[in-house]
């Protein structure tokens, strides 16, 4: 058994509890900070930033094995099979994903996990995270979680504070209080703090005595909806029904939509946390970061022996303390210091390190102005697989499709385009009206406008096409969807 199971295991023992702890991960942020690679539709948690594995993949790998329930992940609709299909590739078997109709922020998205916990044992507990975090030792960190869950158990609403070693403004700030009697290691929490200026971040950082607020809580299911009913009653109000109504989805829980979105926006924090008499902190040093800005990837980064962080196809001469990051084209970088540089295939990022919290101005802006940049990329991925543009022009466009193995499209039809498919690799079974055609490479199919139609892939291989679209509207939600394996409208 592992470091924690073994803590968890004599715990449970003395105070005659279940035997797990059930992870909670919330995946509904944007991390606008980290433009142009996490965007709205692809958001930070899904990629590679700090280990060949997803920030979403590292922080479920944190949770799994002896001592651990199958987590309850908590996302919007549309990431909904990015989060499934993430999770199996890593062996994550039995998760409950519930899915948000519309983001109202952690607190109701907390309640609808502590809700679903309740119905099988309100005595559950559950260690809340986000899903994309960075943190460098595990070992560590089970040994705080463990000490968090035998304070959760007693009652106590738990969260790790992180050692500052640093005047950060970045974060929250919590002030430790004295000790509990119940459990050694654990303190109360004296107050919860704003992200400060920088004088009043050195200022704690000099007296001592205040951690970083990580954002990650463990609490008894029972204990949160006790804390709720009395520091935000309007969220219990407008989740318990959500829940209650909630219709399953394939794999995935689909919480009530007209009733959620009566649901007050608000954090955990605000609606809670800096509420309750019952905050426990765990003061804790486990390499923790937010991963909220390209400056904190600098920090975590390897780096050569001028301070360069790099990613991907880059070039550097005379250059220091640089993070520079390639998706794609060969980026070259010289004469900087103290920059970050981001290549993508749509969009390049400079700026001063200093800047860094920034950012999200700049995607303010291309929203305002109703660019794509500030939300999607040129890869879109879908249930099926993913399709990028490739060109567009005036009545017409061309996409790149891959199916993966085993997968189709719906059956639809478009009123405003028509399309031409070609074959590249792979296997294609397409229908057409009343026929069913298998194409191999180098063979196409033209699909008249209103006609309804769908692709298959029922071989091994991925499939590769391209399309050639031509029409007067050739936006997405020209789809009149028939039939459809995902469920989608």
């Amino acid at each position: 058994m592992s470091q924690l199971a073994n803590l968890i295991s004599a715990a449970s023992q003395q105070l005659d509890s279940a035997f797990a702890v059930t992870p909670v991960i919330l995946s509904g942020g944007t991390g606008s900070r980290l433009w142009p690679v996490s965007r709205p539709s692809f958001p930070k948690q899904f990629w590679p930033l700090v280990s060949e594995r997803s920030l979403i993949q590292d922080t479920a790998l944190r949770s799994i094995g002896d001592g651990f329930a199958a987590p309850i992940v908590v996302c919007n609709e549309d990431h909904r099979f990015l989060v499934a299909e993430q999770l199996r590739d890593i062996g994550v078997a039995g998760s409950r994903i519930v899915l948000e109709p519309v983001g109202r922020n952690s607190a109701p998205a907390v309640a609808a996990a502590a809700l679903l916990a309740a119905e099988d044992d309100p005595l559950t507990v559950l260690w809340m995270m986000a899903a994309d975090a960075a943190i460098e030792d595990t070992e560590a960190l089970h040994g705080a979680l463990a000490k968090a869950y035998l304070a959760a158990l007693a009652g106590h609403f738990v969260t790790f504070g992180i050692k500052a070693d640093r005047p950060e403004t970045g974060y929250g700030y919590i002030e430790v209080g004295p000790e509990l009697e119940c459990v050694a290691g654990v303190h109360g929490v004296s107050r919860f703090l704003e992200k400060p200026e920088r004088a009043g971040a050195l200022a704690m950082l000099e007296a001592g005595g205040y951690l970083w607020n990580s954002g990650m809580f463990v609490f008894t299911a029972k204990t949160l909806l006790e804390e709720m009913e009395i520091h935000a009653p309007k969220v219990l109000a407008a989740v318990r029904p959500a829940l209650a109504a909630r219709r399953a989805d394939l794999d995935f829980i689909r919480l009530d939509p007209d009733a959620f979105a009566a649901c007050p926006d608000v954090s955990l924090d605000y609606a809670v946390a800096e509420h309750t008499e019952r905050a426990a902190v765990v003061p804790t040093d486990i390499g923790w970061s937010d991963v909220g800005s390209w400056s904190a990837l600098w920090e975590l980064g390897a780096k050569d022996a001028a301070g360069n962080v790099t990613h991907g196809d880059v070039l550097l001469e005379n250059t220091a303390n640089c993070y520079v990051r390639s998706d794609g084209m060969l980026t070259a970088v010289m004469g900087l210091t103290d920059a970050v540089v981001i290549t993508t295939e749509d969009a390049v990022l400079v700026l001063h390190r200093d800047y860094a919290q920034d950012v999200k101005q700049i995607v303010e802006r291309l929203r305002a102005a109703k660019r794509h940049e500030g939300v999607s990329h040129n890869r879109i991925y879908r249930p099926w697989g993913f399709y990028e543009q490739l060109i567009q022009g005036d009545r017409f466009q061309v996409k790149r499709i891959v199916v993966n193995p085993g997968n189709k499209l719906s059956l639809q039809k478009h009123f405003h385009r028509a399309e031409h498919w070609v074959v590249v690799a792979g296997t294609a079974l397409v229908t057409r009206d009343d026929e069913q055609l298998l194409l191999r490479e180098n063979e196409s199919v033209y699909l008249p406008l209103g006609c309804v139609h769908r692709l298959e892939n029922p071989g091994k291989i991925p499939l590769l096409l391209i399309e050639v679209q031509s029409g007067g509207y050739l936006g997405e939600d020209d789809i009149v969807r028939i039939e459809d394996t995902y469920g989608r409208q």
